[in-house]
C-alpha cells in the first residue's frame, strides 16, 4: 500500500504542469521521458497522447522506484476542443493496450490534473496497440486508436 501511495504521489506531482492549457507538451516530455505518442481530432476534440517511463520520472524527482512495482510506463491522455481551445477534463476515459505477444491490458484513465492517465507494464520490445475510448462531457462517445512502439 505504502507503495502505491508513493507511486501515486510521483504521478500527480509530474502531471501538475500539465493542466496548464498553453504549455508546450514536448518540453515537458523530454525532461521526464515522455512522449508525445500520438495526436488525433475526433469529432471535434483533439486528443493528445503521451507516454512516459515511470523510472524516467522518477528518477528526474530525485526519487527510486519503489520495489515490486510491475507498471514500467505511463500513459496519459489530454482532451481539447478545436473551436476554443478549451482543455477538456471530465468524462469517462478507458484504455485497452494489445501487447506485442497479443495479451491485453485494459484500464479506466484516472483524471488528474487536466489530463487521464494511468501506468501499464510495455516492458517488452515490440509494437503496443493502444485503443482509447472516451466519453466526455458533451455526452458524445468517441475513440482513438495508434500503435507505440517499445525499442
Amino acid at each position: 500500500m505504502k507503495k502505491l501511495v508513493v507511486l501515486a504521489a510521483a504521478v500527480a506531482a509530474l502531471s501538475s504542469p500539465l493542466a496548464a492549457g498553453a504549455m508546450d507538451h514536448s518540453a515537458h516530455g523530454q525532461e521526464h521521458g515522455s512522449t508525445t505518442a500520438h495526436e488525433e481530432v475526433v469529432d471535434g476534440v483533439k486528443a493528445t497522447f503521451n507516454v512516459q517511463t515511470m523510472a524516467a520520472a522518477m528518477k528526474a524527482m530525485g526519487m527510486e522506484m519503489p520495489k515490486g512495482v510491475a507498471e514500467t510506463h505511463h500513459i496519459s491522455v489530454t482532451f481539447t476542443d478545436v473551436k476554443s481551445g478549451k482543455g477538456l477534463s471530465e468524462g469517462t476515459v478507458a484504455v485497452k493496450v494489445q501487447n506485442p505477444d497479443k495479451s491485453v491490458q485494459t484500464k479506466e484513465l484516472v483524471g488528474m490534473h487536466g489530463h487521464f492517465g494511468a501506468d501499464f507494464v510495455l516492458s517488452k520490445s515490440g509494437k503496443y496497440g493502444v485503443m482509447c475510448k472516451f466519453l466526455l462531457k458533451d455526452g458524445r462517445s468517441r475513440q482513438a486508436k495508434f500503435w507505440y512502439t517499445v525499442k
